[in-house]
Order: C-alpha cells, then structure tokens, then sequence
C-alpha cells in the first residue's frame, strides 16, 4: 500500500466516505515518471502503470474507475461493472457513484481535482477541473448531477479541492480571464494578478471555491501545496512537459486505511 505520508485526505474522510489523493511517492515508475505515476497514457512503462494503480487501489480499499478526460463538462454515472479490466473508460471529466466499493477518480498533474460526498453517504463525485473545463462549468454539473443522484440540496454537500498549480504559478493570458468574464483590462481582479505585460496570475483554486459557493455550497475545504512549485511530491505537466498523473478518488465504504 502506499505509506501514509504519501497521500493526502480532506478532513471528512470518514468510516462511511473514504476519499483520497496520490502524490508522485510511493510507486514504482521511473524517469520522469517517478515514482507513483498512475497515467497510462504518458509513455510510461504499462507494467508499472498497472503496479501503481493496484497499490492506489489497496490504498482506497475500493474499486477506481477512471475515466478519458478531455477538459469538458460532462458527469458519468458509474458502477462496478466500469470497473472491470475490460470495461471502456467514459469519456468524461467527472463521475459521480451511489455504489459502495466504487471508487469515482480523476487524473492531474497541474489541473485541480474536486471530491464530493453527499449527506449520509447517498453518493460521492469526483471532478476533473483545469480551468476550460471550470469556465465552461464542470464543477456546477457535477454538483447538479449529485444532489439529483443522492436526493439533496447543493448546501448539504461536502467538497474537497485537492493539490493543482497554485496561485504564483499559473501563468495565463487573456482568453482565460475572457472565459471567466474578467476584462483584460479590469484592475482589482480577486482571481487574477497582472504578472507581465498581456499576462496574468490565476488562483484556479479560488476561482473553483468561488463557482462551488456561487452553488450553494458551505462546506468546501483544500489541501496544501502547488504542484508545479513542488517537484518532489507532486507531478506538474507545465513544468515538466513529459511526467507523470496523480490522482485524486472518493467512495462510499470508508476511509483510506493506515498505510
């Protein structure tokens, strides 16, 4: 199993909804893929990928179900059965399960990874949010598709955001505070801080609290950390161009056990 100090949990991780996320520790890839790379589609060797994702699978003590994401907004429902070797992977960059024992995970290395869970265990979400898919809003279609799924309201919900780029590293430019509704040219932004001349600092971070509170939601908490400021944890494709994924899952069926 991956060792404790190798992954990150939000506080509400409990005996009823486990929830978890990896770092780049405690794999066994190589290169630029060290160590706990769990993308199979980065170029890294397939019999590590597949040693990494049984040891993140024993970590959750649930089934991951990943998916193929490509930077959208839609929400698969998944079960056991998507589970299975042979099952294909849902295009989609979130999912949201009412199934014990099925792990819903999302893939990152700069983007920002959201776990939900809803009151009483009714069902858990996770979301895959760089910023296209959080201006074109991934995060209010994962919270509408849960709260329909689990029978309840946005502020009954919990939501983690886990590790992405942070806020003194994300470098952008004009169409990504376009896409927010910010003006190039507004001053004050509490989301984007000019960095050089047609450039800007973006929270990503920030700007999904502000989309999830926009909800509904009270209880929204985060982890710690950049990843493209922390080579040594964790995984960050604008730093590194060829590296590896970590991933971030949420279940129903209890907390991560101890190592």
């Amino acid at each position: 199993m991956i060792p404790p100090a190798s992954w990150l949990a939000p506080a509400w991780a409990n005996r009823r909804v486990g929830a978890l996320m990896s770092t780049r520790e405690g794999g066994q890839s190589v290169g630029p893929y060290e160590s706990m790379n769990l993308g199979v589609a980065v170029g890294d060797e397939p019999e590590r990928v597949a040693a990494n994702r049984a040891r993140f699978a024993a970590a959750c003590g649930a089934a991951p179900v990943f998916l193929r994401q490509v930077h959208g907004t839609r929400v698969a429902r998944v079960v056991a059965a998507d589970a299975a070797p042979s099952a294909e992977a849902h295009e989609a960059d979130a999912s949201l399960t009412t199934e014990p024992g099925v792990a819903c995970t999302v893939q990152v290395a700069d983007c920002l990874p959201v776990l939900f869970a809803a009151p009483e265990a009714r069902g858990v979400a996770a979301a895959h949010a760089g910023w296209c898919g959080l201006a074109a809003g991934v995060l209010e279609a994962t919270v509408d598709s849960l709260c329909t799924a689990a029978g309840c309201r946005p502020g009954e919900l919990e939501a983690w955001l886990g590790v992405c780029i942070g806020p003194t590293a994300f470098e952008v430019g004009p169409d990504v505070l376009e896409a927010f509704g910010v003006a190039p040219t507004a001053t004050g932004s509490a989301r984007f801080r000019a960095a050089s001349p047609g450039k800007w600092l973006a929270d990503l971070s920030g700007l999904a609290r502000d989309r999830l509170e926009a909800c509904g939601l009270r209880r929204v908490s985060a982890a710690s950390g950049c990843a493209f400021e922390d080579r040594s944890r964790f995984f960050s494709y604008r730093r590194d161009r060829v590296t590896g994924r970590m991933a971030a899952a949420v279940w129903i069926g209890g907390a991560a056990g101890p190592g």
